[in-house]
């Protein structure tokens, strides 16, 4: 069924349905939870954050229609709609429709607040919408506190927990230090161009009078967002953060608003500062080496497996930067790529541990996890299967993010980055593989009892999403890159990329010509 929105809705309504959509589920959520008898479960409330969550996904597709009108930006010039928004939108509104579906099975069936948990959740994805179609900085900023504060609370959703109350702590101080990083790097950028609208930035920064304001603008803002995306060496939340938040809302937590964060940095390099290429490109080089060493290097000792697979997402940041140093669409089309492609492997992993430990985390180490492909056969199956796509075999959707990340990057000049890429994945195949070992090798006789109840409607269906979705983007990527290569396009035109086009130096590290 084709519904022609464009002349039912206000053009400027139009733009901003899915955050629309998203606030209205929250709200209904909310409400809905204060009107029941408190005796009764609140689990549904569950479905219809999913059903908001399903319109939500259904409305951004719809937002191609908007593709035909030649304004793209709407509310005065501060949100945008073109492919690389609506790319974006779909992805997060997948990741959170999936964070639903595990949650509803999982949460504890006497579990207190649940409404509050699906209502956060769906107010937290109004912010991360939001932060890949803004296009001024203020409502950047608004965004990113909208998406922060919805994952600070459910970080710290297990209040009987010591380990969860450290975690909502850590996040929110931390996470305070650095969004107060991205709001002064807003102040230098509008002193040194009078602007906080990202396109007359970038028209006015090669012509800024004060140009050392523009370079700590753009310094700023870039220790804010690689906090979000917890990359070294703004990574030390993280471990943390992933032991004591549940497992479901790691399983979040851990995508969703990274993958927000990445478009968001994609936007700020890109499109506000394509001027500073020879500034950005050799910064984004060093964080990447640092992310994937201390990432792997790290994760090799942990036997805590949240805490490894905290470390790994350090690591996989590293991996998705080193696609900025490709050339202009290329790297742009590259690295939101492994963004979906990690998103649906990193989600379904989560949705096995979540399984297999319980919502206590009742069994945390990787010795817990022997036997599991005997004990249970489906989520050892599953276990291993995703396992083998964080590595990056070959016909999952891991292979092609870094085969996709890594020859962007040798095309971009950037070749010992990728080289360095290469040495890390061979590094953290080890961990994957002793923690794959484990959960292939016979049990002990003594061994915990897991996945004693079937496995419900919802997280069944959570995990067949993952699944396909690993699967379809490690054999038939064409339609996912043909989105991401459509986003980039139009994120960076060729008339807006035509004073910064990088070639290499001997260093391997993109300059200008």
């Amino acid at each position: 069924m084709n519904i022609d929105l464009l002349s039912i809705l206000p053009t400027d309504l139009f733009r901003i349905l899915p955050e629309v959509v998203l606030t209205l589920t929250g709200v209904l959520v909310m409400l809905t939870d204060a009107a029941l008898p408190q005796h009764l479960d609140r689990r549904n409330l569950g479905w219809v954050a999913a059903l908001g969550t399903t319109i939500a996904l259904w409305a951004s597709l719809a937002q191609l229609q908007l593709l035909q009108l030649p304004e793209r930006t709407g509310f005065y010039g501060t949100v945008e709609t073109s492919s690389f928004s609506v790319f974006f939108h779909v992805l997060i509104c997948g990741i959170i429709l999936v964070a639903l579906l595990i949650a509803l099975d999982t949460l504890p069936e006497n579990g207190h607040h649940k409404g509050e948990y699906f209502a956060l959740i769906a107010f937290g994805a109004v912010g991360m919408c939001l932060m890949t179609s803004a296009v001024e900085l203020l409502v950047v900023f608004i965004a990113l506190e909208i998406s922060s504060i919805s994952t600070y609370v459910l970080a710290g959703y297990r209040k009987e927990t010591g380990r969860g109350v450290e975690a909502a702590i850590k996040y929110f101080l931390l996470g305070s230090f650095a969004t107060g990083f991205f709001l002064y790097g807003i102040a230098m950028a509008f002193g040194a161009t009078g602007s906080t609208v990202i396109s007359e930035i970038a028209v006015k920064a090669p012509i800024a009078e004060n140009h050392g304001l523009l370079v700590l603008a753009l310094g700023l803002m870039l220790v804010g967002i690689l906090f979000k995306v917890s990359a070294a060496p703004f990574h030390v939340w993280t471990p943390d953060v992933y032991e004591g938040a549940p497992s479901p809302v790691v399983a979040l937590m851990s995508t969703a608003p990274k993958a927000a964060a990445f478009a968001l940095l994609l936007r700020v390099v890109y499109q506000a500062f394509p001027s500073l290429i020879a500034l950005w490109t050799p910064l984004l080089w060093i964080v990447a080496v640092l992310s994937m060493t201390v990432g792997n290097l790290a994760a090799l000792r942990q036997q805590n497996v949240k805490r490894m697979l905290a470390y790994s997402s350090i690591a996989h940041a590293g991996y998705l930067l080193a696609a900025f140093a490709g050339v202009g669409n290329t790297g742009i089309a590259a690295a939101s790529f492994y963004v979906a492609a990690y998103a649906a492997m990193n989600v379904g992993i989560f949705a096995v541990v979540t399984l297999v430990s319980g919502y206590d985390d009742s069994l945390p180490f990787v010795k817990d996890f022997r036997g599991l492909l005997f004990r249970s056969p489906l989520l050892g199956s599953l276990l291993i299967f995703f396992l083998l796509s964080l590595i990056g075999i070959p016909f999952t959707g891991g292979f092609f993010g870094k085969f996709y990340s890594f020859s962007t990057a040798v095309s971009g000049g950037a070749i010992w980055l990728a080289i360095i890429g290469l040495l890390n994945s061979g590094i953290a195949a080890a961990y994957y593989l002793r923690l794959l070992v484990t959960a292939a090798q016979k049990p002990e006789a003594d061994a915990p009892i897991v996945a004693n109840k079937p496995i419900g409607v919802a997280v069944g269906a959570a995990l067949f999403l993952t699944v396909a979705a690993t699967l379809i983007l490690g054999i038939i990527p064409g339609g996912v890159l043909r989105g991401a290569e459509a986003g980039a396009h139009e994120l960076m035109p060729h008339s807006m990329f035509q004073f910064s086009i990088p070639a290499s130096n001997a260093t391997g590290v993109t300059v200008l010509k």
